[in-house]
């Protein structure tokens, strides 16, 4: 089953993350309630359905969104993960997996993780005192226009769940607070509402850090207490604050499966566990219990299709252990790792026997990410054979558990940013070691925009910012055109920092006549320099003393504009478009070049291979 294939739809909490390419009838949803200012507070709201493939996620009314295309690292590619053949995260074992569930107890208030044997009887479940731990949550949204880079689209509000774990913090879903400009949180059986602060947000693993600093909020509290990674079969039991009332909500399942899969507000590749017991917008969020009572993980999405029923997704505890552990190392998140490198499965036996790969085993090195460490030590054609010791599979699969096998990336998502890890590799014929570190994966069109707000430059009412998959998103596919959609699907980053510049908008003034129709052209050059990124074009017009700017874009199409009109005009068109300033804050530091003056930098052409799985197509390969 490949969920949340090429064109999974999620909306999340507050919009729609579409997996782009050949679309398919399913969906992944999130499951926060999104609600428009319009929208009347007892009106159930009217689902959107989105033109290509759907998935989901759980937010209550999803009638408000703002389409984001993401595509997912990996996403059709796991044969053990998403239904395909591929990873792209990958991990430890599972014994250092299910050790590490996150920071170890502090005192009374610390973050519990050591769990008591106290059995729950399902007949007492609303009597169990760690439903009152379970909090909904109250989000205000202002989403970035990423077509007006300069301002911000209408605020909007969403509900959630969360749930205390300690030490003051709370957690929930990413995408419940995603843009967030106010939240607020109110426990079961009160009547007040708590100002809450966002800590940390991991977009990948979809999921938020809260605080709140009122003692009153937390009178009584019990935290919750993290459990162990559950079986098949086990029983499960979902508490949020979903559609359809206002006080809390219970749902039981059991756990139908636990493998790698794709996270719909990350677009990342991540150990999930699937389960059958009813989840809604508005569950995103909230915790899953066991029958001893123990978190077992977070609810955060859930499968759309006509052919299925029932389908929900939960955060496992090792994710959350992850994200907490990582938070509390750097006091901030800073992401799950990847190896950088696209792999090819060996399940011929001829192409084995081609390699020298003597077993059934490994993973063939197809393509290797520049801006990954990887790059220095593994070459095209390489053979991985293990991952810290632990054998890799022919399919790209690990031993899991006693008699499980999953994606070779679970280990690699095991490992955190700046971890090195040691590669058994065959090359041409000869095994050895190599020791890899890794990093978070560097995209050239990113999924989301660090800080929230996109970079922008006008230039005598020429519009530049980098190109995103949310600007893709906003200006619709047939804008943007296919051969700029072609290099941003198709080319990988040559160094930290690159970005496709294009030329969002032209605000029409008699400076720039002849050029006002142009929209969603890439710029290449000014004077004669490659631009390698906004900054540095922004660096580029400041330090100009030519008598003319000479943009280079697409297709060799050239627009000048005589430097001293161009830069005089720029007060007018401003205030003619109400407009604070000719850039973005991020500009205004002084542009360090970090990768030498004299490098070569050519983005005119295109890469050969998919930069990630949702564009493969082929189950044997796989982005890891």
């Amino acid at each position: 089953m490949a969920i949340a294939a090429a064109n999974c739809l999620f909306s999340g909490v507050t919009f729609a993350t579409t997996y782009r390419l050949f679309s398919t009838s399913h969906k992944l949803n999130y499951l926060s309630s999104v609600r428009k200012p319009s929208d009347d507070q007892n009106q159930i709201p009217i689902k959107v359905k989105s033109k290509k493939s759907p998935c989901k996620s759980a937010i209550q009314d999803e009638e408000f969104t703002p389409r984001f295309r993401s595509r997912s690292r990996d996403e059709n590619t796991f044969s053990n993960a998403d239904g395909r053949s591929g990873s792209d995260r990958t991990g430890r074992t599972l014994s250092k997996a299910s050790k590490s569930l996150g920071v170890q107890k502090k005192g009374n208030q610390g973050i519990v993780v050591d769990s008591k044997e106290q059995k729950v009887e399902t007949s007492n479940l609303h009597n169990a005192s760690f439903l009152s731990a379970v909090v909904k949550v109250y989000c205000t949204h202002t989403a970035p226009d990423y077509s007006l880079p300069w301002q911000k689209q209408r605020q909007y509000t969403s509900t959630g769940s969360a749930f205390m774990i300690g030490d003051g913090k709370l957690l929930t879903n990413a995408h419940c607070v995603e843009h967030n400009t106010q939240v607020k949180v109110k426990r079961r059986g009160d009547d007040t509402k708590y100002v809450a602060k966002v800590l940390a947000r991991g977009v990948e693993c979809d999921i938020a850090l809260l605080s709140v600093e009122s003692e009153e909020f937390w009178k009584g509290a019990e935290p919750l207490q993290l459990g162990s990674l559950p079986t098949l079969q086990d029983s499960v039991t979902v508490v949020g604050y979903p559609l359809g009332g206002e006080t809390i909500s219970v749902s039981k399942g059991v756990v139908s499966r636990i493998e790698v899969t794709s996270y719909a507000h990350g677009s990342s590749e991540l150990l999930g566990i699937q389960i059958d017991a009813a989840i809604n917008p508005g569950n995103s969020g909230g915790p899953a219990f066991n029958d001893q009572g123990e978190c077992i993980g977070v609810a955060f999405q859930v499968y759309r299709s006509d052919d299925v029923e029932n389908i929900g997704y939960v955060i496992p505890t090792t994710v959350v252990s992850h994200f907490l552990e990582d938070y509390e190392r750097n006091g901030k998140y800073t992401g799950f790792p990847s190896l950088g490198v696209l792999l090819q499965k060996l399940e011929n036996p001829a192409l084995r026997a081609c390699l020298s790969v003597p077993s059934n085993e490994g993973v063939l090195v197809r393509k290797i990410e520049p801006t990954a460490h990887a790059s220095d030590v593994l070459k095209e054609g390489d053979v991985i054979v293990s991952f810290d010791n632990v054998r890799v599979g022919s399919e790209g699969t690990i031993p899991f558990r006693s008699s499980e096998r999953i994606a070779f990336r679970y280990l690699i998502s095991q490992k955190f940013t700046g971890d090195a890890a040691e590669l058994g590799i065959i090359r041409n014929g000869q095994f050895m070691k190599v020791q890899v570190i890794l990093n978070t994966r560097v995209h050239l069109v990113p999924y989301h925009i660090d800080g929230g707000q996109p970079s922008y430059l006008i230039v005598a009412g020429l519009v530049f910012t980098p190109l995103s998959e949310p600007l893709i998103d906003e200006e619709c596919e047939d804008s943007i055109g296919l051969k700029l959609l072609t290099k941003a699907r198709y080319s990988m980053p040559k160094f930290k920092g690159e970005q496709i510049v294009v030329l969002s908008q032209v605000l029409a003034n008699e400076v720039n006549i002849g050029y006002e129709d142009m929209s969603n052209e890439q710029v290449l050059k000014l004077n004669g320099t490659w631009i390698k990124n906004i900054h540095h074009l922004a660096h580029l017009v400041d330090s100009c003393k030519d008598k003319y700017l000479i943009f280079e874009f697409e297709d060799n199409f050239l627009v000048v504009l005589e430097r001293e009109s161009a830069l005089s005009a720029s007060e007018s068109i401003l205030k003619g478009y109400g407009i604070p300033s000719v850039r973005s804050c991020d500009l205004l530091e002084p542009y360090i070049d970090s990768t030498g003056q004299n490098e070569y930098i050519n983005r005119h052409e295109f890469g050969d291979t998919p930069v990630s799985n949702s564009e493969v197509g082929y189950d044997g390969l796989l982005w890891a």
